[in-house]
């Protein structure tokens, strides 16, 4: 059984900074590309951002290119990203995904981690 774990959300003021956490359990996790997506309220599910299985090619939506960065630790099975310069659009819960971006906002996922930018 997949199992997604997130943690690391909070209260930020604009600008600052978080690091998301995903532990992952229940399938081989360095053979799959992971992602990260997220939901605001009222709003839909969007896909953020995706690595591949081996942690060498990475991607994300245009609205936090050089700002987010996702990273993967296939020995501890966890996958990171590295929230910077928030902004208060930025709000939303948080999810980690088995897979890429064709199929992330179709994933099973966990109960996430908010993300809160508030000055």
């Amino acid at each position: 059984e997949v199992q997604l774990v997130e943690s690391g959300g909070g209260l930020v003021q604009p600008g600052g900074s978080l690091r998301l956490s995903c532990v992952a359990s229940g399938f081989n996790f360095g053979a799959y590309s992971m992602s990260w997506i997220r939901q605001s309220p009222g709003k839909r599910l969007e896909w953020v951002a995706t690595i591949n299985g081996r942690g060498t090619r990475d991607e994300y939506i245009d609205s936090v290119k050089g700002r987010f960065t996702v990273s993967k630790d296939n020995a501890r099975s966890t996958v990171d990203l590295q929230l910077n310069s928030l902004m208060i659009e930025d709000s939303a819960t948080y999810y980690c995904v088995q897979g890429g971006r064709s199929t992330a906002l179709w994933s099973p996922r966990g109960q996430g981690t908010q993300v809160v930018v508030s000055a």
